[in-house]
């Protein structure tokens, strides 16, 4: 196959690919003909991906600008190429589709999947207003207004062409019954993203659908703007049925003929209403429902049910969607509300439908993300425990793995493997380990001074803002003299996440009094860096998030300046990147067990970086004894737990104790015994890499999926799958 390797020189043309949905550019003619075969060949041996979000901005990981930057390619005698060129390298580098953890999972195990060569597609809608832009004032808080961009001048995105008519978008016509007996058919364009792999060999394509069109119904219009509008429960559910009723038209269209849908949570469960319809039509033809018993539906659900796999994510109740059973009387019709009646019951509250309890119904597999999660779940739904296995969630290693370590790694005989194979970490001793260690302690101190060198352009252009707009700075530092902003080499904290209130980002700031009296005791400084925004409609997670700006100044006074914390609005995938490499540590602080995974500490620790976490989600496989970080608060067994979000049921006083009792000895092992501090950041590589990477997550999807592949493919796929058995076991050895 004439495929760039990783060093030898490209050509543009090499780049190109076409099929008749349009031109693309990314990936050579072959093998983008090689992996549509796969997706539309008649075994169906592929699977449909289906997420609410997906995240995976090209700032971060671009393996196709990688190789035109090697090449030096900045332009192209034939105007056409040279269009393609200058809208990759000049393009905006952002696809706000995605709002957090979910959607950034999402695109990491997609990536991980072009990477293994898995046939997959993806499925996700479009949305042009993305996810809320986020702006902090100081003393409003956090304000939030639609975020603007363009996917038609967005490089990675190619919409879909008519295969009739070229010059025209590809349409998809998708039925709606809003209380009718007869659909109303609603027109929606194609987007699609190459997810491509790092040695640009293969790639997953994500199709994402738009339904913001001229002719587009109000409450299309209205539903389609921005990710997880929640201005109505009606928006809400228009947002789910419109991912999950345009699944099986998008598919018809394309001619994709995946076996398995795999639900990345249940957003997309109504895709089920319309395959039990088809079910039922094809054993029944024409008869009306009526007439149909209800065994005869729960037989069809079955045979239904083999066709998806269900990963749920969250044990927080406002993670599960419900909706009033009056309410989806008015968007549906009888035949699916006589389905939701059987499927989608609730056992709580019977005026509701519950999208999840139907997801735990309808499938063939059910995964959580991480054991501690797996023994929540089964907790919560007891019914279905024997089913609820576990698949720990992973991360992209070549996404979140900053440039400095990875020319470390590069240097280092024993990880030369390391992009096609982050197990070759597990292998790091000896000699190799002694010659990285001082590498990889100046490749921390480079990206903590970027980090820093950020943050304090970000106090600065803060201050300047002050005096243009009306924007209160949202950090007390910013009105400080700049002798008092961050130095690098102090030590780093880093925080970022959702702001909810489960994950208690102002847990350790609970008693600042006693922080204080920490800092000054041993006369060391600490920066505390955080960021994540609180979802438009969750108040009280912006409550949480005004109290952090709330602490700066009574944190800084009271500790005599060796106290700082900055707050960095505006948080997406770039700023992560950042964060996780520059940092000296990361916090993790939610309410045990309601973490079910937790995935920023995962990128933390692909750069060495040690955790500071409640034990709960992947920590509690990620620990290993201490050798990789510090743990502090209750870890009580789940059966024990109390699984309430309620403000007197969260543990401020005692876990916030938990972590002052125990940050005396990080600051000592980071500031008098360094060489203590360093060897946890090499167990980090060595035993967290292996594991929580989305390789080895992907690898044990794919026997889920029960995807039959080339013999070659599946060994390297099966040795991936043996480095880590989430459901059973721990390292092979």
């Amino acid at each position: 196959m004439n495929i760039p390797s990783s060093d030898s020189p490209v050509r543009i043309e090499q780049l190109v690919c076409r099929n008749r949905f349009g031109t693309f550019f990314g990936v050579s003619q072959q093998v983008f003909d090689r992996v549509w075969h796969q997706l539309t060949s008649p075994d169906g041996e592929s699977v449909a991906y289906v997420s609410m979000e997906i995240g995976a901005d090209p700032d971060v990981f671009h393996p196709v600008m990688d190789r035109l930057e090697q090449a030096r390619i900045r332009e192209h005698a034939n105007p056409q190429l040279d269009r393609l060129v200058q809208k990759y390298l000049q393009g905006p580098r952002k696809i706000p589709n995605y709002s957090g953890g979910l959607g950034v999972l999402a695109g990491d195990t997609l990536k991980s999947f072009a990477d293994l060569h898995v046939p997959v597609l993806a499925i996700s809608l479009l949305y042009r207003e993305g996810y809320f832009s986020q702006i902090v004032d100081s003393k409003v808080g956090q304000i939030d207004h639609a975020t603007r961009w363009t996917p038609e001048t967005t490089p990675s995105l190619f919409q879909l062409r008519n295969p009739e008519a070229p010059e025209k978008p590809l349409v998809i016509e998708i039925p709606f019954y809003n209380g009718q007996l007869h659909p109303t058919v609603v027109r929606a364009h194609v987007w699609m993203k190459l997810e491509i792999s790092g040695q640009l060999d293969s790639f997953v394509p994500e199709f994402l659908i738009d339904y913001s069109l001229p002719d587009s119904p109000a409450w299309v219009m209205e539903s389609a703007h921005q990710l997880y509008n929640a201005k109505s429960a009606i928006i809400k559910a228009n947002q789910r049925r419109m991912l999950g009723s345009a699944i099986l038209p998008l598919l018809d269209v394309l001619g994709c003929t995946s076996r398995t849908i795999h639900l990345n949570e249940q957003h997309g469960i109504t895709v089920t209403l319309h395959l039990i319809l088809q079910e039922l039509h094809d054993t029944f033809g024409d008869i009306p429902l009526d007439r149909i018993s209800d065994a005869d539906i729960l037989a069809a659900a079955e045979r239904v049910s083999r066709k998806i796999v269900y990963t749920i994510h969250t044990p927080v109740k406002a993670g599960h969607d419900r909706f009033s059973r009056e309410l989806y009387s008015a968007i549906s019709h009888n035949a699916f509300q006589r389905i939701l009646n059987l499927l989608a019951h609730d056992e709580e509250i019977s005026h509701e439908y519950n999208f999840t309890a139907m997801a735990m119904r309808i499938n063939r597999a059910i995964n959580s993300v991480s054991r501690l999660h797996r023994d929540v779940t089964k907790k919560q739904f007891p019914a279905f425990a024997n089913k609820i296995k576990a698949i720990t969630n992973g991360v992209h290693h070549l996404t979140w793995i900053s440039e400095q370590r990875a020319a470390c790694f590069n240097q280092t005989p024993s990880l030369r493997a390391w992009r096609t194979d982050p197990s070759c970490f597990g292998t790091l001793a000896g000699q190799d380990a002694a010659d990285l260690a001082p590498k990889l302690e100046e490749a921390w101190r480079s990206d903590n001074r970027q980090l820093i060198g950020y943050v304090n352009a970000m106090l600065k252009r803060h201050r300047e803002q002050m005096v243009e707009t009306w924007i209160d700075p949202p950090n007390h530092l910013s009105s400080l003299p700049e002798t008092e902003w961050l130095q690098p080499g102090v030590f780093t904290i880093g925080f970022a996440r959702r702001f909810s209130t489960y994950k208690r980002a102002d847990l350790i700031f609970d008693d600042i009094d006693r922080l204080s009296d920490i800092l000054i005791a041993l006369n060391r400084p600490i920066n505390f860096l955080f960021a994540g925004k609180a979802h438009p409609a969750d108040e009280p997670g912006k409550s949480v998030l005004k109290l952090i700006l709330d602490n700066q100044e009574e944190l800084y006074r009271r500790s005599k300046g060796l106290g700082k914390l900055v707050f960095i609005p505006g948080y997406d995938m770039q700023l992560a990147k950042l964060m996780v490499s520059g940092v000296h540590a990361w916090l993790n602080s939610p309410k045990r067990p309601l973490e079910a995974s937790g995935t920023s500490g995962m990128k933390a620790a692909m750069n060495g970086v040690p955790n500071i976490s409640i034990m709960d989600g992947w920590w509690v496989e990620g620990y290993h004894e201490g050798q990789t970080g510090w743990k502090f608060g209750y870890e009580g067994p789940v059966e024990e737990a109390d699984l309430s979000e309620a403000p007197d049921a969260l543990l401020y006083t005692e876990d916030a104790a938990a972590f002052y009792q125990v940050l005396p000895a990080i600051l000592e092992s980071f500031y008098d015994r360094p060489e203590t501090y360093l060897e946890r950041a090499l167990n980090n590589l060595r035993l967290n890499i292996p594991i929580f990477n989305t390789h080895r997550m992907a690898a044990e999807y794919v026997a889920q999926y029960g995807l039959r592949l080339p013999q070659d493919q599946e060994v390297l796929i099966d040795r991936f799958r043996r480095l880590y058995l989430s459901e059973a076991g721990g390292l092979h050895n």
